[in-house]
Formats: C-alpha cells, sequence, structure tokens
C-alpha cells in the first residue's frame, strides 16, 4: 500500500511539475482600434504559434472609437497597449507614466485628404478652409502642423480655418462638409476612393512629407511595471515574438491580411481592404526592427512642443519616456 502511495504521489508530484513548466504567461494587448491590418504582426503571431513559442498566453483586445488605451491600462485592463506617441506622451505629462518599451511602426501614415477642385496646391492654401480633424488623440499632429504654418485652429478666416471634429469615417469630405479630412495612407484614402472619387481629384499632404509625422502605433506600459524583473521578461518575449509577426507579415502580406480577416469578430472587414491595408501597412513597419531610434523620439518631441499657443505637451518627458532594455533582451 505505502508503495502505492508512493507512486501515486510522485506521479502526482510530476505531473504538478510538468503542468507549472508548461503554464503560460498570460499577457493583455489592447490595440487602438478595431481588428484590421493595421495589427497584423500581432495576429500574425499568435496565429502562427509565435508567442506560444515563447511560452505566453497572449489575449488581443480590440480598440475603437470609444476605448482610449491609456484608460485601459490605467484602470488595469491591459498590460501592454497600442497607441501613438503622442497621446501617450500627452497622458504621461498628465499622470499616468507609460512608457515606450517598441516601436514597430518607423513611419507615419497620417495625411490630409482634399478635394482637388478648391484650389489648394499647397499646405499654406489650408487657411480659411474647414478641415476635418479626428480626436481623442489624434489631433495633436494636426494642431502642431497648423501651429507651424502660422494658422490659426479657431475659426475660418484669412489666418484660420474652422476644424470639423470629424468621425472616423470619410462623409465629410464625399458630402462636401470639408474641404478636406483626416486619412491614413491604409485605411481612409481608400474609402474615399471606394466611394467613387478617382485618384486625380484628390491632393494629399503626408505628415512625414511635412515635417510634421510624429510616431504611430508603439507599445507602451505602465514605469512602475517595468520595476518587476518577471514582467521585464514577459515583455522581451511578447516584443520579440511580436515583431517576429510583423516580419512574417511584411514578408506574406495576403497570408497576413487573410489572418487578420480569420480574427475579425464584426464580419466588417473585407478581402479586398485588409489586403490592401496590409500592403501599405508594410510600408510603415518597414526599416524596424522592433527599438526605438531615438532620432525619431526627438523629432517627435520637437514637433509636439511646438503646438503654438495650445501645444501637445509642454515640457520634454526626457529618456525616462521611453527604454530599449525590453528590445535589447527581445531582439539580442
Amino acid at each position: 500500500m505505502k508503495t502505492l502511495i508512493k507512486t501515486a504521489l510522485a506521479a502526482t508530484l510530476t505531473g504538478g511539475i510538468a503542468s507549472a513548466a508548461l503554464a503560460q504567461d498570460e499577457v493583455t494587448l489592447q490595440l487602438k482600434w478595431v481588428t484590421q491590418a493595421q495589427f497584423a504582426g500581432y495576429y500574425v503571431a499568435k496565429d502562427k504559434g509565435f508567442y506560444d513559442e515563447e511560452n505566453l498566453d497572449v489575449t488581443i483586445r480590440p480598440g475603437g472609437p470609444d476605448i482610449a488605451p491609456p484608460q485601459v491600462i490605467a484602470g488595469g485592463g491591459a498590460d501592454v497597449i497600442v497607441e501613438w506617441m503622442p497621446a501617450a506622451l500627452a497622458a504621461r505629462e498628465n499622470g499616468l507614466p507609460l512608457v515606450n518599451i517598441a516601436q514597430p511602426f518607423k513611419s507615419s501614415g497620417m495625411m490630409l485628404t482634399c478635394w482637388g477642385d478648391v484650389g489648394i496646391e499647397e499646405p499654406e492654401d489650408l487657411a480659411d478652409r474647414t478641415l476635418g480633424v479626428w480626436f481623442f488623440g489624434n489631433e495633436f499632429p494636426f494642431l502642431s502642423w497648423m501651429a507651424k504654418l502660422g494658422i490659426e485652429t479657431d475659426g475660418r478666416d484669412e489666418n484660420g480655418v474652422e476644424v470639423l471634429k470629424q468621425g472616423f469615417n470619410v462623409d465629410p469630405l464625399i458630402q462636401r462638409q470639408a474641404d478636406c479630412i483626416s486619412t491614413m495612407t491604409y485605411n481612409e484614402y481608400w474609402q474615399v476612393i471606394d466611394a467613387g472619387v478617382a485618384p486625380e481629384e484628390l491632393i494629399t499632404f503626408k505628415y512625414e512629407d511635412q515635417g510634421v509625422a510624429t510616431l504611430e502605433d508603439g507599445l507602451w506600459v505602465l514605469e512602475e511595471d517595468l520595476e518587476d524583473p518577471a514582467f521585464v521578461d514577459k515583455m522581451a518575449r511578447f516584443v520579440a515574438a511580436s515583431m517576429k509577426g510583423w516580419k512574417y507579415a511584411e514578408e506574406n502580406p495576403d497570408e497576413a491580411a487573410m489572418i487578420v480577416l480569420e480574427n475579425d469578430a464584426t464580419g466588417a472587414q473585407t478581402e479586398t481592404h485588409q489586403k490592401r491595408m496590409m500592403e501599405e501597412v508594410a510600408k510603415l513597419t518597414a526599416g524596424s526592427e522592433g527599438a526605438l531610434d531615438p532620432a525619431d523620439f526627438e523629432r517627435t518631441v520637437e514637433t509636439l512642443l511646438a503646438g503654438g499657443s495650445t501645444p501637445v505637451i509642454t515640457e520634454d518627458p526626457g529618456d525616462a519616456a521611453w527604454t530599449h532594455e525590453i528590445t535589447d533582451q527581445a531582439l539580442n
């Protein structure tokens, strides 16, 4: 009997040890927007087993118009968030200590798309126009750009513009409620085209070309969490797997788009749109291995500080707002 008990106990202990060894570390990622190819790298990493290889159980939470990633992480709803740097640094200055741990997007996809028949040829022609602008943190690059041009944003006249609070659609342009609207190279611009507008009917101004581009879609965590070595280790594995997913998506855009579609619980996305989006997004992640380029950070900060009477941030957050600790472990 004693032998049987010892055997059973040994089996139980062995099974418990094996279960502990196999237990995956949980990570919750909050996206900035809905499920689409903008976030393909994360869905690819999950689908292809890259997170499993790093012993991670990753939950990807889609965003939406009523979801602010900084609020989600502040409330304990996520370990890591995808956020644009202007919004993240504004939140940091307002008391939420966010830190950038990786930067998969090297370039900005933001631009202003205008009707070509309203007399706008150069950025200076934007004065005395009605411009559609996204808010909820997305307005910061626009405000900095207008400040650089010396154009006021409190009313339409020869020195100012009327800012139309734009929903996350292209209706204001299609319905001629605005001369220009905010678009992304990989999304809303193509919605305008799909609405029957020919490219030659439009004129676009990319923020990258105007020297006011700010970093988008970085990975951010709370500063206090980085004091925990176990969390740092978990994030290093998460970033390593995520960047593997991004590079796979760049090389296999059609497959990546299909993986995104499989994860779209709403059924709102289409194959044509997602494949086109993935091709455009790949242009923005190209050139990044995941580590934040300090020069890109400084450029973003300078743009945000130059926000005229209403700067996005009032002080340079310095090196405390980003770290290479995670990417050094993840990529080396």
